[in-house]
């Protein structure tokens, strides 16, 4: 039973408030732009390529569906986030509601979608910002321009523009949540005035021709993108991390879970609908990592191509920015918990942020960003954020059947139905992932079976004290 041994809500709220804690900074004006900020970049500036191989013009159709899936599971976090403002998102809420084991499970799939979402991102703004330089007539060697392999007949090492901007955005979110903050809202105003420039000028070039057909690969092929581009919305999750550095949890996490989900929504249909009306969907095979300046350069517009290039650097900057700050909150929660090392959650004295994991989860991300192909991450993050979705949405139902009267601040409506949804669309997005995706997050989790049972269960601190008590 010591497998499913769990955490009150009352003593996970207790240890946010011992020892040194971190600085609360942040209201429902930085949640939202914290989440908008990590859900708007690849999406738009990166995926909606390789979606619109998959599913042609029905690309705006797959959006719909991966947001219909974000937005039921966005209602069950918003619930959870409002009454346990801890950080670790759905690992804490596992950990209270499952048991220790589902805890340990969660925990290590979050791991996996935020250290690989960082990497995914930095490859394509690895992409984009080679083609910025290139306008200036700078020309990096072909060997530092990607992981191997990652372009076909030329040979590549090392993607380094990919690496030196995680560790750059790294020593940001070391110095401190304030400076991270500051920097994410600027960066988020600056890309979404990008965004819509890019609608406004776009939209005068849409031809309705290029919308035929409209679903060339039927519902399947719908649902393949959706899949691929559910990666797109990350980041309304990782808003749920920031729970102990929010000044009124209760009341503006919700907000910003919600607020920035259905801004990104909107803005995501359009922009999609916009570039498949620009370019024939088959036409993006060999630009996937910059469909958008493609859209722009086709038609032209090529001073505008430009400035689509500086907003797509900002906004992807934002994006890994938000999921390496939602991994080190992962990783200072289950560390705090004795499942990791407790240095992982030593709290630096000035700077008040989880310093050494902070430094460790870049340095990995950046390696993995340099060494191995886009396509190959993007679809295994996803399979991490899909088996979380589901996870707090059957965290939801028993939270609602065990503890009916525990004060929410926010209630996700039409329980169970709205958990269930989540679920369904979710195990449909799971249902077409590739084998092979499979396969690698299986050998993922027996890693973390591996680490539970021979280092994590023994060390934990509910382990640790029970031993206590045994012995008193």
């Amino acid at each position: 039973m010591s497998l499913f041994r769990k955490k009150s809500i009352p003593d996970l709220i207790k240890t946010t408030q011992q020892g040194r804690t971190l600085r609360k900074e942040l209201n429902a004006w930085d949640l939202t732009l914290l989440g908008i900020g990590a859900i708007i970049g690849t999406g738009i500036f990166v995926l909606t390529g390789e979606g619109a191989l998959k599913a042609g013009p029905g690309l705006i159709l797959s959006f719909v569906v991966a947001g219909l899936a974000c937005a039921f599971a966005a209602l069950s976090y918003a619930e959870f986030a409002s009454t346990v403002p801890v950080s670790g998102s759905v690992y804490t809420y596992s950990y209270a509601i499952m048991g220790e084991f589902w805890a340990w499970i969660i925990g290590w799939d979050l791991i996996l979608e935020y250290l690989l979402a960082v990497s995914a991102v930095s490859a394509g703004w690895s992409g984009y910002f080679q083609s910025l330089l290139e306008g200036f007539g700078i020309h990096l060697p072909t060997v530092l321009t990607a992981a191997p392999g990652a372009v076909p007949g030329k040979t590549t090492l090392f993607n380094l523009p990919a690496f030196l901007i995680v560790m750059l955005l790294t020593f940001l979110l070391a110095r401190g949540i304030r400076e991270s903050k500051r920097a994410n809202n600027v960066m988020v105003v600056l890309k979404v005035a990008v965004v819509l420039a890019f609608i406004f000028v776009g939209v005068w070039y849409v031809k309705p021709a290029h919308w035929q057909p409209f679903t060339p690969f039927g519902w399947d092929g719908i649902f393949n993108a959706a899949a691929l581009v559910f990666f797109a919305y990350l980041g309304f999750d990782a808003v749920s991390t920031a729970a102990e550095e929010t000044r009124n949890p209760g009341r503006d996490l919700p907000r910003g879970i919600l607020y920035s989900l259905g801004i990104c929504t909107l803005l995501y249909v359009v922009v999609s609908g916009i570039l498949t009306g620009i370019v024939r969907y088959p036409e993006f095979k060999g630009y996937e990592d910059r469909p958008v300046a493609l859209a722009l350069q086709t038609v032209g517009q090529n001073w505008f191509a430009g400035f689509i290039s500086l907003g797509a650097i900002l906004g992807m900057t934002t994006v890994m920015l938000v999921m390496l700050y939602g991994q080190t909150r992962v990783i200072f929660a289950m560390s705090r918990d004795g499942l990791l090392p407790r240095g992982f959650s030593t709290v630096h004295e000035k700077f008040r942020t989880p310093f050494g994991a902070t430094w460790i989860s870049g340095t990995v991300a950046a390696l993995i960003g340099a060494l191995v192909p886009l396509g190959d991450i993007a679809e295994l993050v996803n399979m991490g954020t899909l088996a979380a979705f589901v996870m707090i949405s059957i965290a939801v139902i028993i939270l609602r059947k065990t503890q009916p009267d525990l004060p929410r601040a926010f209630r996700c409506p039409a329980v169970p139905w709205i958990p269930l949804l989540a679920i369904l669309f979710c195990v449909l997005l799971l249902a077409h992932l590739p084998l092979i995706t499979w396969i690698r997050f299986a050998i993922w989790l027996a890693i973390g079976f591996a680490i539970y049972f021979t280092y994590s269960r023994k060390r934990s601190s509910l382990n640790t004290q029970s031993t206590i008590h045994l012995d008193q």
